[in-house]
Parts: structure tokens; C-alpha cells; sequence
């Protein structure tokens, strides 16, 4: 049961409703997690616009989804794996790269790179080094694409955070964690 009411999208007003009346759009219907934000419109308005910008960046939907696996499995947030598995699908990653996203390891190395990245900015709380971003562009990744996966990070880190905290019933199908909890 959710430690903070799920808000009915059908009760709200303004800027609240427009925003998970986009989520209905994009999703067709209103996640959990998103119900469990609006209890903050600000919230919801900064989950949400980061969401859509990223959603626009240069990394793509495959690589986002990956990051996402990567770091609900890392902080044990049932709910995210799960949406970003599902969500990940609809991208067109395999399960197989889905699951291995989730021990932050890809069949193909730049994947492999990145992933190994955001685990290690998760691990160390962003305490990372020159060395560090030296073997990420090593692999290709580009500057802007680094900040990105940065940004990436730190948006599920906040829906991690959400979800586990307020223990936010989960909506889609359930995946296994691969980290102990």
C-alpha cells in the first residue's frame, strides 16, 4: 500500500491535470508513480519536463531504458525495473539485453562502457574521476552524451526514490532483481 494517497487524475485542476493527461497520452493510462507525485505539482511538473527532455536527447529510448534497468536494479527499486523493462521492450532492447543491463554489462562494449559509468556514478554518489570519463569517451561517448547519462542517473535516482520511499504499488509486470535487497 502507497504511503501517500494515489491522486485520482479525474480530481485534479490546472497544470496537473495537463500533465498527467500527457502521461495518459504517452502511456494509456497513469502509472502509479505518477499518481503518487502529483501530490506535488511541482514535482510531478520537474519528473515529468525531465522525462521529455530526455526523452528527446541524443543517447535515444534503447540506451535510456538500459540506464534505467542499470540503476533501479543497483538501489533494489522494484517499480522502476519494471517499468523500464517493459518500457525497454517498446524500445526494442531483447530481454536478454535488458537483464544484462541490469548487472550494468552489454554484449557490445560502448554499451558495456556506459553502463559500467552509471553504475559507478550510482556506487560512488558521482565521486568519479578524469580516468573515469577518459574510458567512457575512449568508447565514443561524446561530452554531450556524458552529461546526458548523467542527467539519466540523477532523474532515476529521484524515481527510485519515490517509488521505494512512498512504496508505490507496481503496474507493470514484475522482473527479479539481480542485487540483493
Amino acid at each position: 500500500m502507497s504511503r501517500v494517497p494515489l491522486i485520482d487524475p479525474r480530481s485534479t485542476t490546472g497544470t496537473v491535470t495537463t500533465q498527467l493527461d500527457e502521461v495518459r497520452a504517452a502511456f494509456g493510462t497513469v502509472p502509479t508513480m505518477f499518481r503518487a507525485v502529483a501530490n506535488s505539482p511541482a514535482a510531478l511538473q520537474s519528473m515529468w519536463g525531465a522525462f521529455g527532455a530526455l526523452g528527446g536527447g541524443t543517447l535515444g529510448p534503447a540506451i535510456g531504458e538500459q540506464i534505467a534497468v542499470a540503476v533501479a536494479d543497483r538501489n533494489s527499486c522494484e517499480y522502476c525495473l519494471a517499468a523500464h523493462t517493459a518500457l525497454g521492450r517498446r524500445a526494442g532492447v531483447t530481454r536478454e539485453a535488458l537483464a544484462a543491463a541490469q548487472s550494468g554489462t552489454s554484449d557490445d562494449p560502448r554499451t558495456a562502457a556506459l553502463l559500467g559509468f552509471v553504475l559507478q556514478l550510482v556506487e560512488s554518489r558521482g565521486q568519479v574521476d578524469a580516468e573515469d570519463l577518459e574510458a567512457v569517451r575512449a568508447q565514443g561517448w561524446t561530452d554531450e552524451q556524458i552529461v546526458e547519462t548523467i542527467a539519466h542517473v540523477a532523474l532515476n535516482l529521484f524515481t527510485n526514490y519515490v517509488n521505494i520511499a512512498l512504496a508505490v504499488p507496481v503496474d507493470f509486470p514484475t522482473v527479479a532483481l539481480r542485487q540483493p535487497v
